[in-house]
């Protein structure tokens, strides 16, 4: 499945710019605005030498389907995955993991 590489981003004067990262469009537009995916870059920051960090994470959640279906995902299987590195990978654990810890936080109240 193909994706826009740009963002549109409105300017004062109402004309559409393409955003060139999606942490602009979720300080601008909110989080609200952004995709699972431009999320996903977000939380991986940058990408790899071939791949901007927005392709890595389209692929990820091409992969697994959805931020969900990441979840269950071992540190393991996260290090296997194309474009990250083991920083990246952990980083990415730890997001999940936290994740993980608010939802049993939640179900106990």
């Amino acid at each position: 499945m193909k994706k826009s590489m740009a963002f549109s981003r409105i300017t004062k004067n109402s004309k559409n710019i393409p955003w060139t990262h999606a942490g602009g469009k979720f300080r601008r537009l909110g989080p609200e605005s952004c995709t699972e995916s431009e999320l996903l870059a977000i939380i991986l920051g940058s990408g790899s030498r071939n791949k901007t960090a927005l392709q890595i994470a389209e692929e990820i959640l091409d992969k697994h389907h959805s931020l969900y279906g990441l979840m269950g995902i071992s540190l393991k299987e996260l290090m296997q995955i194309k474009g990250l590195k083991d920083v990246k990978a952990t980083q990415l654990a730890a997001v999940f993991e936290i994740a993980r810890r608010i939802v049993k936080y939640l179900e106990r109240e």
